[in-house]
């Protein structure tokens, strides 16, 4: 690969086009000197008859065939009609039959050409074979893939020193980068290792969410060691002819071991390695994907450890993994790359903001703190929508307010101010997103509520409400999830107690709010009438987005949980209205400043929000689950929602 090619030198599709015209032209030749006639043909005894009932006009007489021409007047059809027979060989009647019923006839000479034209097909046919053959040959020799090698892998191999990412390309993943240090330092230093009889490890398995860099990690390996790299994607294994996929996985070891020492990277290993027990079509013994990972088993139990050859794979579903290929000599070593921490984040937004003309205003520090959850992929895509921004307002600098917008549209959406909404739905929108703003500045271990804004984002976002942690969080307490699942209810809250209706607006916050709550119950063990139990498996550990499924449970327990569930859901929305009724002065306030700014932020929102308070009724609900006995708030509000007078 990333050879040089000479400029001279006729390419494989110059040659198929060539190779085309010329067909081509043989063709038109064919055409024109070969065609056959197009008179119809017909059984020699029918045309005896045609001529015995005098409705031949016309013969001609070749060799190896009769032309005639039937008489017109008289019939129904008045064109003129030719046809062709086979004659009856030496069939010395015929001349006379044809003077008898005075038939013109005439004889033409042989064609004395005909074997001419038989000897330019065969030349033909043998042209075009020995350009296919060439072809065929000619993209072998230059790594090209032939249709009759389907056998071979398709990894795409960079040579050595070709690639020019190193470490210092790749930040946030520090303790990754350690462990993969080993790797480069045995294919520098292999006789080092081999003294001590240390065996470095036949198989590194890098896991992580996506976008946090595990092919960067690879090609780094690769760029710092400066051996040849192969890599490939397990989707690129599988075919539809059985046997292919093994045969990939030979070929592609085998090129590996001729050009040791090299590193063999399998991206996406989930598509190839996944376990042969998760049951369906996949449990036939003959089945391509099974014969597949066999033989990749078997390869990687097939070289020595210190041959050279170090075989790094990436995935974000481990759990799916066939546990053969996680046993010790195979992948030895499991490394994960999770996403960064916020100085991980400072540091991965440093090396992507290296080419990038940045203001003066820029604070990338600030900037690592409001991206929390932010893998290496999402920032560098942040740095480059900044740097979008700043080019479409012929900006000679990107300026922290592009990176603000970026990361508000990356969170939240492309703003769409065309999208204009009538004076009610702008009152309602107003009060929703207040009332989370309100809830949500209450509630403990909440992010801090940075921007309000009613401001139509995204798909479907009429306005949202911006949190920004000021730290990153491994742990959430009880509370602190009773409280997020009351901020996601104080939207509906609030327009229920000033309007004393709802909206379809909290749809995608119920739904939020009820994941939350199930996970609470199922997942994390906290409720105290079911006790410390997990009625959900874990399957995607890496992955948002997918849920969990439910264990088998029986009929009453599966009700019980539908219970719990709802439990929190109603006591959490219960202290939403109790803290918005607290606050209703409050409430209506901001959103009229809402209505009038379309967008609160920064000093003046927190300072109104400073002014928010609390009632004993939520610190209870907050420490206990329960609400009190006590409680005056179902009372408070009546049937409709509206809030009395207290």
């Amino acid at each position: 690969m990333f050879q040089h090619q000479n400029p001279n030198q006729t390419s494989p599709s110059n040659q198929w086009q060539l190779t085309l015209i010329l067909s081509a032209l043989c063709l038109i030749l064919f055409s024109l000197f070969l065609t056959p006639s197009s008179a119809k043909s017909q059984s020699y005894s029918k045309f005896i008859n045609l001529v015995e009932s005098d409705r031949v006009e016309q013969v001609t007489i070749s060799p190896n065939r009769l032309e005639y021409t039937l008489k017109s007047e008289g019939f129904a059809d008045n064109s003129e009609q030719v046809f062709t027979t086979v004659p009856v060989t030496q069939d010395t009647e015929l001349p006379k039959i044809l003077r008898q019923h005075q038939v013109e006839f005439s004889a033409t000479p042989a064609n004395n050409d005909t074997w001419f034209w038989g000897f330019v097909q065969v030349l033909f046919f043998l042209f075009l074979l020995v350009n296919l053959g060439g072809l065929l040959i000619a993209r072998r020799q230059q790594g090209g893939a032939s249709p009759f090698a389907v056998g071979r892998s398709n990894a795409r191999i960079y040579s050595e020193g070709s690639l020019d990412v190193t470490f210092d390309d790749v930040a946030g993943v520090d303790e990754a980068k350690t462990e993969l240090y080993e790797i480069v330092d045995f294919l520098q230093n292999k006789t080092k290792y081999a003294l001590l009889g240390a065996k470095i490890p036949k198989g590194v398995l890098l896991v992580g969410p996506p976008g946090t860099g595990k092919t960067l990690l690879a090609k780094a390996i690769a760029g710092e060691a400066g051996v040849p790299f192969f890599s490939i994607s397990g989707s690129e294994f599988i075919e539809m002819f059985v046997g292919v996929g093994a045969s990939r996985v030979r070929d592609l070891f085998e090129r590996a071991k001729k050009q040791a020492p090299a590193i063999v990277f399998i991206d996406e290993l989930d598509a190839l390695g996944k376990s042969r027990a998760s049951g369906g079509a996949f449990m036939g013994g003959n089945d391509e994907r099974e014969q597949t990972l066999n033989q990749l088993l078997a390869e990687m139990d097939g070289f020595e450890p210190n041959t050279g050859v170090i075989l790094l794979a990436a995935t974000n579903r481990p759990e799916v993994l066939d546990p053969a290929l996680l046993r010790p000599g195979r992948f030895d070593r499991q490394i994960l790359v999770d996403r960064p921490d916020k100085s991980g984040r400072l540091a991965i937004l440093e090396v992507h903001a290296r080419n990038v003309s940045l203001a003066e205003d820029v604070d990338l520090d600030k900037l690592a703190a409001r991206t929390p959850g932010f893998a290496g992929a999402d920032l560098a895509n942040l740095i480059n929508e900044a740097a979008l921004l700043a080019a479409r307002n012929n900006r000679y600098a990107v300026t922290m307010a592009d990176f603000n917008e970026a990361s508000e549209r990356i969170l939240t959406g492309l703003e769409k101010r065309s999208r204009v909404l009538n004076e009610t739905e702008k009152k309602t929108v107003a009060h929703h997103e207040v009332g989370h703003a309100i809830v949500g500045s209450l509630m403990p271990g909440t992010d801090r509520v940075e921007k309000i804004s009613i401001v139509p984002r995204g798909i479907g976002a009429l306005g949202y409400t911006l949190h920004l942690p000021e730290e990153d969080r491994f742990l959430m307490m009880e509370d602190e999830i009773r409280g997020r699942i009351a901020t996601l209810l104080g939207g509906r809250a609030a327009e229920e107690l000033i309007f004393g209706k709802v909206s379809t607006g909290a749809s995608d916050d119920i739904q939020k709010a009820t994941e939350l709550a199930e996970r609470y119950i199922t997942l994390y063990g906290m409720s105290d009438r079911l006790g410390p139990i997990a009625f959900e498996k874990v399957q995607q550990q890496f992955l948002d987005g997918m849920t969990n499924p439910r264990r088998q449970v029986s009929p009453k327990v599966a009700e019980e949980i539908d219970l719990e569930v709802k439990a929190v859901i109603d006591g959490a929305y219960q202290t939403a209205k109790t803290t918005l009724l607290e606050n209703r002065e409050l409430l209506t306030a901001l959103a009229q400043i809402l209505l009038k700014q379309e967008v609160l932020e920064g000093e003046q929102l927190r300072s109104h929000l400073g002014q928010a308070q609390r009632n004993d009724l939520v610190d209870k609900w907050l420490q206990t689950g329960k609400l009190a006995q006590n409680n005056l708030l179902a009372p408070a509000l009546s049937h409709n929602g509206k809030a009395l007078k207290r």
